[in-house]
C-alpha cells in the first residue's frame, strides 16, 4: 500500500470520535496500524482506552463506516489488541490540550 493511501485511510479514521472522550481515535493514539491487502481488505490494528469498553462495538462500526468511502477498500477487518496497552502518552498534543492533560 502506498503512503498516500495510508494517509487517506488515517484521515478517514480521524472522523471516528470516541463517544466518551469526544476526541477522534487517531489523535487519542488508539490506531496502531492500517494496511490494505491485495483483495482490498483494510486491516485496522487498534486498541481501546480500557478493556471491556462498553462502546467497542460502536467504535468498530464507525471505523468500518469511515473506511467505506475509500474506493480501494472492499472490506474492513478491525483487529483490537491490548498490547501494547494504551496510555495517555500515546495521545497527540492536540488531544492532550483538548482534554486538559499536561504534556
Amino acid at each position: 500500500m502506498d503512503e498516500a493511501l495510508k494517509e487517506n485511510m488515517m484521515g478517514a479514521l480521524e472522523n471516528v470520535i470516541d463517544p466518551e472522550l469526544g476526541i477522534d481515535i487517531v489523535n487519542l493514539g488508539l490506531i496502531y496500524d492500517v494496511d490494505l491487502n491485495e483483495e482490498g481488505t483494510a486491516i485496522v490494528t487498534m486498541t481501546l482506552t480500557a478493556m471491556g469498553c462498553p462502546l467497542s462495538a460502536h467504535i468498530e462500526r464507525d471505523v468500518k463506516m469511515a473506511l467505506d468511502d475509500i474506493p480501494e477498500v472492499k472490506e474492513v477487518d478491525v483487529n483490537i489488541v491490548w498490547s501494547p496497552p494504551w496510555d495517555k502518552h500515546m495521545m497527540s498534543r492536540y488531544a492532550k490540550i483538548a482534554l486538559g492533560i499536561p504534556d
